[in-house]
């Protein structure tokens, strides 16, 4: 692969304002080189808000990404074999890097990915706790001593690197999906080659600039732009990847599943949600409001964990419908860097499934409380909107949204909500709002999410184990269990005669 040329174009209108411009990367970073595309291909990245393009970025071709795996297998050994306190110290310098330039990563998302501002520094502060949890997890290696069941015989279980690990990162949280799994992969001895959404590449780029400055040896930590069937194409059949670990649609997470099944990859898979609340009649009503807000339209709604089925026990549900659509027609929307409570969407796409998904349930007796349609401050702006009364036959009741469209309905009893909740292939997060000790218990065993927020909407964060049942993913990422999948277990028994 050629070493880095000037390119056409260089992302000029993310430079303004940023205290440090070098941050702004075009170029792949590959076996610690900026390198252009072997074909010389790129493709423009917009601002969603805008829809002015911010720059070009190189757009590697399925030669280009093989030529990774050959530098990341070649990294290996030497990464593999440092100390796990070297591997955590130049973790942590990376994590430093990453806060010490807070401000100008925040903006670089905001113009790429759309998201408030605020919520912009927020996922910077979770990206760079995620490096800092796995800086000091490195240390501790889950070796574990077995009780011999064998006359003369000691035994062992270890933990060792996997390999080449393969990263396939999101467009919604282009900072911070990418650092929880690259940070657990890095700390347990993995190298990696990380793909970003072609959407919202500069962040990725950005990390690695950071990377570099930390000093990653060459080879470790490989980012690579473009088309992803190109790009991952290679990593998938390549038997040398001994990791994949996605975040995107289910439908796209079975595909590489199947794929990496003939040279039987570990697999992280993170896949879509379609989040319940369920609001019984004892809870706190002001609470339930802000904080289903919060579950809702964090995001603009673009978030695998937002609430896409907002149940509510009868009593209680005309003051919840009124309460909260009152608090939606007071959020405010407008260009990320503005620092609205709603952004811009990301594509086209996502804002016309806005529309069909309302359009649906509007034709199945649904209400309409609150929005419904797009905004004049730009085409992929859509008003925050709430649908009551909306059947469970309806789209918006069956598929993921996607989007800042939020659907209530009524349930009459416990049994009711935790079956209608559990009515979904997914199974990633549900919201639960009671103040009845033994409800709070009985309904969070029951609902079959690989997470429950109980009166409370944040739960993620660096110490938790992240995923979900069904056909919401495979494994888990943020915690110790993030690093197991990066590791092979070897038993060793041992007889000293």
């Amino acid at each position: 692969m050629p070493a880095s040329k000037p390119h056409p174009a260089t992302a000029l209108s993310l430079r303004p304002d940023l205290s440090d411009p070098r941050l702004v990367r075009s170029f792949a970073f590959v076996a610690g080189r900026w390198q252009a595309a072997s074909d010389g291909a790129s493709f423009p990245v917009r601002d969603p808000a805008t829809g002015d393009i911010l720059g070009d970025v190189v757009s590697l071709s399925a030669s280009d990404s093989a030529a990774a795996i050959d530098a990341a297998q070649a990294a290996f050994p030497g990464w593999a074999a440092r100390l796990p306190q070297e591997r955590g110290a130049l973790l942590r310098l990376w994590f430093e890097a990453i806060r010490a330039n807070r401000d100008d990563l925040a903006r670089i998302m905001v113009l790429e990915q759309g998201k408030p501002l605020s919520e912009a520094l927020g996922e910077i502060d979770y990206a760079a706790s995620l490096v800092e949890f796995y800086a000091e997890e490195a240390k501790r290696p889950n070796i574990e001593g077995v009780t011999s069941h064998l006359h003369g015989a000691e035994m062992e279980v270890w933990r060792e690197p996997a390999g080449v690990a393969a990263l396939i990162a999101p467009w919604n949280f282009p900072a911070a999906m990418l650092t929880r799994k690259a940070a657990a992969a890095l700390a347990a001895g993995c190298t990696v080659l990380a793909h970003p959404s072609a959407e919202t590449p500069f962040s990725a780029l950005a990390l690695a600039e950071l990377a570099e400055r930390a000093g990653l040896p060459p080879g470790v930590f490989n980012v690579l732009p473009g088309d992803a069937a190109t790009v991952t194409g290679p990593w998938i059949a390549d038997p040398r990847v001994r990791v994949l670990s996605f975040t995107g649609s289910t439908e796209v997470g079975r595909r590489l599943a199947a794929g990496a099944s003939a040279t039987m990859k570990s697999l992280v898979m993170e896949l879509g949600g379609h989040a319940p609340v369920l609001v019984f009649a004892d809870a706190d009503l002001d609470r339930a409001v802000a904080e289903t807000i919060k579950a809702k339209f964090a995001t603009s709604g673009q978030d695998c964990l937002a609430a896409n089925r907002i149940l509510v026990e009868r009593p209680l549900y005309d003051a919840f419908c009124a309460r909260f659509a009152e608090a939606t027609r007071a959020l405010t929307v407008g260009p990320g860097l503005d620092d609205p409570d709603i952004g811009p969407l990301m594509n086209e796409r996502a804002v016309a499934k806005q529309e069909a998904q309302v359009a649906d349930a509007l034709s199945r007796g649904a209400r309409l409380l609150t929005g419904g349609a797009r905004l004049p401050q730009g085409p992929l702006f859509h008003a925050p909107t709430v649908l009551a009364d909306v059947p469970d036959s309806a789209a918006i009741f069956r598929e993921e949204t996607f989007g800042p469209v939020a659907s209530l309905a009524p349930f009459d009893s416990e049994a009711e909500a935790i079956t209608r909740a559990n009515a979904t292939e997914y199974g990633l997060v549900a919201y639960l709002h009671s103040r009845d000790p033994g409800r709070i218990y009985r309904v969070s065993r029951a609902l079959q999410f690989g997470m429950v927020a109980v009166n409370r909407t944040q739960v993620t964060g660096a110490p938790i184990p992240f995923g979900g049942m069904k056909q919401s993913g495979l494994g888990r990422e943020g915690a110790r269990l993030g690093m197991e999948a990066f590791t092979e277990v070897k038993y060793l028994c041992r007889d000293y005669g």
